[in-house]
């Protein structure tokens, strides 16, 4: 999937994550007392929240927010229950047609767009008014589902691609390693020089196709849909020049031979191994590489996101929903308001390397200072400061079912088995059978 990184993103942190804590809990952007909450009705009596994949990494950051919670909010109780990413989609849909959902629930877009069409979220717009203006606009509208009035989260923690780099080998293909591309044609350019330097011991780049390309093609301005936003329409011209160039990359040897049917994981395998010298990806993916790699680490360089002509930045989201099934809906939404706080937000950024979604947190000189010079902080300022113009560019519903087929005919141009305009024109033809709008 184009947002795979994102709807990973809780796993994503659970893996890259070092250490856990509690402190610096507060109760800025929630009510500190039983009265009514702005979702209408007393605060008090017990809640279940649900999360993705958190346990046990940050257990104890968790239960920290919950009991700073309960405290301040006498005869409050909150159930945290967390699950695992695989199969959670399918449990939440189970969950919803036997009306037992949990009250407060943590989903990325791609994962909600289904039960949100149904229209089974409460509206955030009209419930949480009051503090909307506090999120960064576009995490708030990665939630909005075509044909449905409103916005469906509490945007929870994001990330934004950096551009990571390999100095050494930059070096070597005669490229300044200080001097990472930030364009599209730039970073196939520096990919060729990378690859005819390594004369197949290392590459420029890894595709991830199924991660970025429908990305990439939003990025460069593609319309990936229609003005109802039903129909796919990204088989451009213009999308299709773009995959001629990746093509043209592939028969040059930018990428490995065996990338193509490859995912991030093999991408992420291929950087620690020093056989590509650019990974664009979540700057959370530096404490991977670090921790595997500690060479290949000392050696990455970071620039910001690649992009097109209009400087377009992507994001993925992560956010708090909950349903209109909730018995205590006063309760989820100011829990919801409270775990997504501005102070809450910087507390969890500050465990992993993730991005809070409140403005006022991406302020804090933790993400505006030069830090120690390391990468990870400069990777931390880049992605912080590309958050408040960043959207989630990708529709919600392409789903997994769309982007099999999409990359699948991708997959074949690159291999010269299918023009990239009858690639795409197919392409365009099997998401619109997919989501129901073909004809």
């Amino acid at each position: 999937m184009p947002s795979s990184r994102g709807v990973r993103l809780a796993v994503t942190a659970v893996a890259v994550a070092l250490a856990s804590s509690a402190c610096g809990l507060g109760s800025d952007g929630s009510s500190t007392d039983t009265g009514a909450a702005s979702g209408g009705g007393k605060v008090g009596g017990t809640i279940t929240l649900e999360t993705l994949q958190l346990k046990p990494t940050f257990t104890d950051y968790m239960n920290g927010v919950v009991k700073a919670y309960e405290k301040s909010h006498p005869g409050t109780t909150v159930k945290w229950v967390d699950i695992p990413f695989e199969g959670a989609q399918e449990k939440l849909t189970a969950d919803a047609a036997a009306g037992a959902l949990p009250d407060v629930v943590n989903l990325n877009p791609q994962f909600a767009q289904a039960l949100e069409s149904k229209g089974l979220f409460v509206d955030m717009d009209q419930a949480a008014a009051d503090v909307k203006s506090g999120y960064v606009p576009g995490a708030w509208e990665a939630f909005a589902v075509p044909g449905r009035t409103g916005s469906f989260d509490l945007p929870w923690y994001l990330t934004s691609e950096v551009t990571m780099y390999n100095k050494k080998l930059f070096e070597k293909a005669g490229l300044d390693p200080e001097k990472p591309p930030t364009t599209f044609d730039e970073l196939l350019a520096d990919g060729r020089k990378l690859s005819d330097a390594g004369h197949g011991d290392f590459y420029g780049i890894h595709p991830a196709l199924e991660n970025r390309f429908i990305t990439d093609l939003a990025k460069q301005g593609v319309p990936l849909l229609d003005a109802s936003g039903k129909k796919w329409t990204f088989n451009t011209p213009e999308a299709a020049a773009y995959l001629q160039k990746l093509v043209d990359a592939y028969k040059g040897g930018v990428f490995p031979k065996d990338s193509l049917t490859q995912n991030h994981s093999k991408e992420t395998e291929a950087y620690q191994a020093g056989r590509i010298g650019l990974f664009p990806s979540g700057p959370n993916f530096l404490a991977v590489v670090k921790q595997n790699a500690a060479d290949i680490a000392a050696d990455t360089g970071v620039g910001p996101q690649i992009t097109g002509p209009d400087g377009a930045v992507n994001m993925s989201v992560m956010g708090l929903m909950v349903p209109k099934s909730s018995k205590n809906r006063a309760t989820a939404l100011d829990f919801a308001k409270y775990l997504s706080n501005a102070q809450n937000q910087l507390a969890f950024s500050k465990i992993v390397t993730i991005l809070p979604s409140t403005l006022s947190s991406l302020k804090d000189p933790y993400f505006t200072a030069a830090g120690d010079g390391s990468p990870e902080a400069k990777a931390r300022r880049i992605s912080a400061e590309q958050i408040a113009r960043a959207k989630n560019l990708v529709p919600v519903q392409y789903d997994a079912r769309v982007t099999a087929a999409v990359i699948g005919k991708v997959q074949l141009a690159l291999q010269g088995r299918l023009a990239p305009q009858k690639a795409l024109d197919e392409a365009v033809d099997a998401a619109n059978r997919i989501t129901g709008a073909a004809g």
